[in-house]
């Protein structure tokens, strides 16, 4: 991509100075993040991210056959901006049953999957050796499946009701068959904001933690940001000024995932963000995680075609073909329950990269050039 002819038409002295520091290699401060999210340049800024993103993953755009599983919606927390979680006597509560799960888990794998993603609600009757048995059934079952379960939040709810360390908890867990943390629940690290939008579960400190713990054992993990709510431009990048920090120290993330808040049933409400918030979210953690390999524009809380564009904004990722997610469904998106893989190569082609199944380590199954 040609940056440097495009750097010398922006009037802007400080995007300017921030573009040249992209072309250096120079590592972006957190004034720079934000004077970008204040900044009206978004061609400019996504430019820049594409740049960054070509480098480390040239046009190669990916996907993953897989399946996501929500085993219930009840949930101890009842956080404000959820409308998925309900309580066990609320008439929309449901709990399946580990054949069902398996069954699911069947079905994706004779389609050639490769990933089944397990989250869901916090039960509070359900004990540590209910979520190491279902991965542990997962992974009997279907030994080639990769288990990508339980984010931090449960992990440190199991540890809160058991009494146990981290380490000891995501220790039977990976005995058990878990090999990747999925990136839920990180929402926003501003405990400002927290206490308003999720003032129960575990703090940004504690979340963080989980994750520490998880590289340290050698499990990768994924990582997340709820945007888009009651938090400010300040409060994002300090959120992503904290992963990156973690990151320098691990190494143990594999992708970052912006999530956008979606407010239908929800007791927090407000609005669905702009695209163009999106797009510019999604170009700034590009330009600012510069120790992450990959930024997931995950279709399902962006819609596919705000997911598409944002292909050459910057992101790498589109998640997978998942099936039947539950969880921003119930927030009010209107993008579909799940894709095809045929559906998934399609967008990315037409994004003009090529796509590539992946599995959840990011290793090539197939190009499709």
């Amino acid at each position: 991509m040609e940056i440097a002819g495009i750097l010398e038409r922006i009037s802007d002295k400080n995007l300017r100075y921030i573009g040249e520091k992209v072309l250096k290699g120079v590592r972006l401060s957190p004034e720079d993040a934000l004077y970008m999210f204040s900044s009206h340049e978004l061609t400019f800024i996504g430019a820049l991210a594409e740049y960054v993103n070509r480098k480390k993953n040239g046009m190669f755009a990916y996907f993953i056959i897989n399946r996501q599983i929500n085993p219930t919606n009840v949930c101890v927390y009842q956080c404000n901006f959820c409308a998925f979680g309900v309580t066990k006597s609320d008439q929309r509560a449901y709990e399946m049953s580990l054949e069902d799960i398996l069954k699911k888990v069947g079905e994706i794998y004779a389609q050639g999957g490769k990933e089944v993603h397990m989250v869901g609600g916090i039960p509070p009757h359900w004990k540590v050796e209910d979520y190491v048995r279902l991965v542990r059934e997962i992974k009997k079952a279907f030994p080639q499946i990769t288990v990508k379960a339980w984010t931090a939040i449960e992990i440190h709810h199991m540890s809160k009701i058991s009494g146990r360390s981290y380490e000891d908890i995501l220790k039977e867990l990976k005995d058990a068959g878990l090999e990747v943390i999925p990136g839920g629940g990180a929402e926003i690290f501003s405990e400002r904001v927290r206490k308003i939008i999720a003032p129960y579960k575990a703090n940004a400190k504690e979340y963080l933690e989980v994750h520490r713990t998880a590289h340290k054992l050698g499990i990768p993990t994924n990582a997340t940001m709820l945007y888009g709510h009651i938090e400010t431009y300040e409060d994002r990048v300090d959120h992503m000024l904290k992963l990156r920090e973690l990151q320098d120290e691990t190494g143990g993330f594999q992708v970052f995932i912006p999530l956008a808040y979606w407010p239908e049933g929800t007791k927090l409400g407000g609005n669905r963000t702009s695209s163009v918030d999106d797009l510019k979210t999604l170009a700034i953690s590009r330009l600012f995680l510069d120790n992450f390999e990959h930024i997931k524009a995950y279709w399902v809380t962006l819609g596919e075609k705000v997911a598409q564009i944002a292909l050459n904004f910057g992101a790498d990722d589109l998640d997978g073909t998942i099936q039947e997610e539950k969880i921003v469904h119930s927030a009010g998106t209107k993008s579909a329950y799940g894709h095809s893989k045929d559906r998934l190569i399609k967008l990315i082609r037409n994004a003009g990269k090529i796509p590539v199944e992946r599995d959840t380590f990011y290793r090539p199954v197939c190009i499709y050039s």
